[in-house]
């Protein structure tokens, strides 16, 4: 499948003012990334510049970029650099959990600009490494997001992980990964009732069920306070553009709702600057 690149409507946001996508990525093959076979229209890489190409004209006032898997520490450290060399672009940098050992995880956290955020994956909770579970309070205790990439179980889990740290922030990627949508339903409820539990309006050109239906249930049960963008760039290329995404992430937002989606939520969840 060919990426494409369609237009660049400007993103369904108030014109002129300031916005946040809150997830993107950035990578190079050729430094890991085990999951990126060749011949795969992502099998190349994308640096800062692709980046801002594939949101010229969108009003973006910085990304927070999220790790890809590179498979190793070392992909940290690379956001972390990436960060500190193009302010102007990224905002902010959400690291692996898996590939770390307490030690090294208390050094990391320790270190300056951190991450704003800490990700664990995979296809449930129980699914993922018992050592980067044992993370977590360490994350609750510096006042950085976790950030869930699960296949199932997505909205349960956080809201079970929220209850136990209630000062932990729990985001939730891509609306939690709707499939069976009774279940998913019941879980957003239960996502609903606890108040540190973010979901991130993601992912919608490539879920299943990622529409702007299911996006405004969504915003419907947390509120716009609990609620951030994005583009999930360049992932969702072989089925739209960078503005294709954000577009259909924003498609069911109300104007009234817009600045705390898009601009305050984003800079409370991730500690962002400004």
């Amino acid at each position: 499948m060919a990426i494409i690149e369609t237009g660049i409507p400007r993103v369904n946001t108030p014109g002129g003012r300031e916005m946040f996508d809150c997830h993107a990525h950035l990578w190079d093959p050729a430094a890991g990334f085990p999951w990126i076979k060749p011949g795969s229209p992502h099998y190349r890489a994308f640096g800062p510049r692709d980046l801002e190409d594939a949101g010229a004209g969108l009003g973006i006032t910085g990304t927070v970029l999220v790790e890809a898997s590179r498979g190793d520490s070392g992909e940290t450290p690379t956001l972390r650099e990436l960060r500190r060399r193009n302010p102007e672009l990224i905002a902010g940098y959400v690291g692996n959990l898996h590939v770390y050992e307490a030690a090294e995880f208390r050094t990391l956290l320790a270190e300056p600009d951190p991450p704003n955020g800490m990700r664990i994956g995979g296809a449930d909770w129980a699914a993922t490494p018992p050592a980067a579970r044992a993370l977590v309070p360490l994350l609750a205790d510096a006042g950085l997001a976790l950030e869930l990439n699960l296949h199932r179980h997505a909205l349960r889990t956080a809201a079970e992980a929220a209850v136990e740290y209630p000062t932990l922030t729990v985001v939730v990627d891509h609306l939690g990964s709707p499939s069976d949508l009774d279940e998913w339903q019941q879980e957003l409820r239960e996502a609903a009732s606890v108040p540190n539990v973010v979901v991130k309006l993601s992912g919608l050109l490539t879920q299943q069920h990622g529409t702007p239906a299911i996006a405004r249930q969504v915003l419907d049960a947390v509120g716009a306070d609990r609620c951030v963008v994005g583009s999930d760039w360049p992932i969702c290329l072989p089925r739209g553009s960078r503005a294709d995404s954000l577009a259909r992430s924003t498609e069911a937002v109300s104007p009234a709702e817009r600045d705390r989606i898009l601009v305050s939520t984003p800079r409370q969840v991730y500690r962002l600057a400004g």
